[in-house]
């Protein structure tokens, strides 16, 4: 069993987070009042998926963008060469190269949020899959990662458009804020997750797709979300 600090255990106690669900709006408003921390805590929207990830055609991978972003710096690296990696870097890219960059990613240094790269460059992104992969990293078209766009593609992420799949128990959890955001904020950023989430409800995918979602910030108990 996980060890709870007085403090966590006092606001469980405070909301019965684990049991009752409220409102979305309603969820908001009591995450934003378990806020005793002196740091800016990340919010995260967690969701429990009616899909079976051993079957590959009910994996739900995507990108959205948010409102208002993620209140967060997000370093980009891109694969990309030529004119690709100008506009890349015009574009605000942190980290632009080809083979050089897949060196620096082999010899384990990974100092960036996000990976981009120009379709022509899958050559080079390729084999690092067993590097990328594990650590959510790994650029796809499905996610939007891998574009011909690559300039758009870097303003969206850098203004705190997020990735997402989901694990391997059908998960899906993403960063949608932080807690000083105001609560209207938070629920928008929040409705356009869900709302792009389920544009992706495998076709095989049966009964309930969204079954569960809960929002929690950084040291904070989970408030469940009706629907």
């Amino acid at each position: 069993m996980a060890y709870r600090s007085k403090r966590y255990r006092a606001l469980a106690a405070k909301h019965k987070a684990t049991t009752v669900a409220v409102p979305l709006a309603e969820a908001v408003k009591i995450l934003k009042g378990f806020n005793t921390t002196k740091f800016n805590q990340t919010v995260e929207v967690s969701t429990h998926l009616g899909i079976d990830p051993r079957q590959s055609d009910q994996n739900v991978r995507g990108s959205v963008a948010l409102p208002h972003g993620i209140g967060k710096a997000v370093r980009v690296a891109v694969f990309a060469q030529g004119d690709n990696a100008e506009k890349a870097r015009a574009a605000g890219a942190d980290i632009v190269g080809a083979d050089d960059l897949a060196q620096q990613i082999k010899g384990g240094t990974m100092d960036f949020d996000v990976a981009l790269a120009t379709p022509d460059m899958m050559g080079v992104v390729g084999p690092l899959g067993r590097v990328l992969g594990p650590r959510g990293l790994m650029p796809s078209p499905r996610s939007g990662t891998v574009t011909t766009d690559i300039a758009s593609a870097v303003r969206e992420f850098k203004a705190g458009k997020i990735e997402f799949r989901n694990d391997k128990g059908g998960n899906v959890a993403v960063p949608v804020g932080k807690i000083n955001f105001s609560e209207d904020q938070l629920v928008e950023n929040i409705n356009a997750f869900l709302a792009y989430l389920r544009t992706l409800k495998p076709s095989t995918s049966k009964g309930t797709y969204i079954q569960t979602v809960t929002v929690s910030a950084t040291m904070s108990p989970g408030v469940r979300v009706s629907a």
